[in-house]
């Protein structure tokens, strides 16, 4: 720095009156850029099994700024599919979905040795303690009810990811 005054600020505001006639900011060193790009973290993938309109959407923007890329399953066949193609972090089944058999999914998941270890993440009618038991006993790594799946979606998928139950 030269402590030479380079340019007048004019106080229209009055606002110099508040931090008192002494308040000079002091000059700071220029910044040194830094080499490269800046890394963005990488993009989570979640495969969203889920045909319920509201409910999907529920997911995508509870998702969208947490990091995650969202992938939707919307056949039965794409659970495969989208799971080869995309490795995702974790997969959402919709346990009442009318469209995709949600026990065939986690059956396709579990024996395929790439797809085994993926976390899924359940949600379901909280009164069908049958379809909770199936569910658990096909592996599924954590099922929650709708409205608690509708009021934590992030925080349920961050869970899987760590792998609490």
């Amino acid at each position: 720095a030269t402590g030479k005054l380079m340019f007048r600020v004019w106080d229209y505001t009055d606002a110099t009156r508040l931090f008192g006639e002494a308040f000079v900011t002091r000059p700071t060193a220029p910044r040194k850029p830094r080499e490269g790009p800046s890394p963005e973290p990488p993009e989570r993938t979640i495969l969203v099994a889920v045909t319920d309109i509201f409910f999907y959407t529920k997911v995508r923007d509870a998702l969208r700024t947490g990091g995650y890329r969202i992938e939707k399953a919307r056949a039965q066949q794409d659970i495969a599919e989208k799971t080869a193609a995309s490795s995702p972090a974790a997969v959402i089944l919709d346990m009442n979905d009318l469209t995709i058999d949600a026990f065939q999914a986690i059956e396709t998941l579990k024996a395929n040795p790439q797809s085994q270890a993926i976390p899924i993440l359940a949600y379901a009618n909280h009164e069908e303690v049958d379809t909770w038991n199936r569910a658990k006993a096909l592996g599924v790594t954590k099922i929650v009810s709708r409205n608690e799946f509708s009021a934590r979606t992030k925080d349920l998928v961050d869970e899987v990811q760590k792998g609490i139950r």
